[in-house]
């Protein structure tokens, strides 16, 4: 069987040539995954309905970002020019996480090669995320009866703190991030399961502690996975504060997807942060996700 990918070239928006966001990722990314045979072709997501968003998102937030009406200081809290392309981006990037985790349902392993927009809370967005992706998809799931009780792994350097307030009197939705201790969010918010980690951390620590918390989540009868594997724990990334190499992330997507395919729990897979001084690096730690879900198949 081949991988399920989700992919749109709207993923791309106009932020600018020299915007600290390399949103040239995605279109790249795609390509390598064709070029490297990890894919064959795409599943195209449509936007993601105002109703869907709606059940994580305020009604009036929501309007607000359509109608290019958002607060200067919200706009600035996000990162993102209020631009056409950046509206139509992430509604089509959250459709993408939606498509993706049913695809996941039915064969097991899914991947978005966008989403993990982690930062969004009920009110709005922050941190290059205008919308909460796997909160809107994993709501989706509830919503239809296509899931009862779902892990959130979030493995970015940075907190899930939007999830985590999202779900915060969610029985149905457990959220568990794992990521550096300094960095942004300055103020945390409460996971289920929060480990913070220190500056510099190295592969072994790193893999050491991810292994005891999976056993640890093992022990729940969760009946979905969403994994956010964000490679700003790179040592080479701009905004992380961690050391861990290629192959320790390499290790990591592989520990995560590996555990989960292996009980039968449905994983989707999303992209999560990413702003190595390397592009072409960059991509590379990327498609990392979608190879070690390739290999379950």
């Amino acid at each position: 069987m081949d991988l399920a990918v989700v992919n749109h070239e709207d993923y791309f928006a106009k932020i600018g040539d020299d915007h600290k966001f390399p949103i040239n990722k995605f279109n790249e990314l795609a390509n390598y995954l064709i070029e490297k045979k990890i894919v064959k072709k795409f599943h195209k997501p449509l936007a993601c309905s105002e109703e869907t968003l709606k059940r994580v998102h305020s009604e009036t937030y929501i309007k607000k970002v359509k109608n290019k009406t958002l607060d200067k200081n919200i706009v600035k809290k996000i990162g993102f020019p209020l631009v056409d392309s950046v509206i139509r981006r992430s509604l089509v990037a959250t459709g993408g996480t939606v498509l993706a985790s049913k695809l996941a349902i039915h064969n097991g392993v899914a991947c978005n090669t966008a989403g993990g927009s982690h930062h969004a809370n009920f009110e709005g967005g922050a941190g290059y995320c205008v919308f909460n992706d796997v909160a809107v998809a994993a709501q989706y799931l509830l919503d239809r009866g296509l899931a009862g009780k779902i892990l959130i792994v979030d493995l970015d350097v940075h907190q899930g703190n939007g999830t985590a307030d999202i779900f915060l009197a969610n029985k149905n939705v457990f959220t568990f991030s794992m990521h550096s201790k300094s960095n942004y969010p300055a103020k945390k918010s409460v996971s289920d399961l929060d480990v913070e980690l220190e500056d510099n951390m190295e592969d072994e620590k790193y893999v050491k502690l991810l292994k005891f918390y999976l056993k640890q989540l093992n022990e729940e009868n969760f009946d979905y996975v969403f994994y956010i594997a964000g490679v700003d724990i790179h040592f080479n990334d701009r905004l992380g504060k961690l050391k861990i190499s290629d192959e320790g992330i390499r290790k990591r997507d592989e520990i995560v997807t590996e555990n989960f395919f292996s009980k039968g729990v449905p994983l989707c897979g999303v992209l999560g942060g990413g702003y190595n001084k390397n592009f072409k690096k960059l991509v590379e730690l990327h498609s990392l996700l979608h190879q070690s879900c390739a290999r379950l198949l």
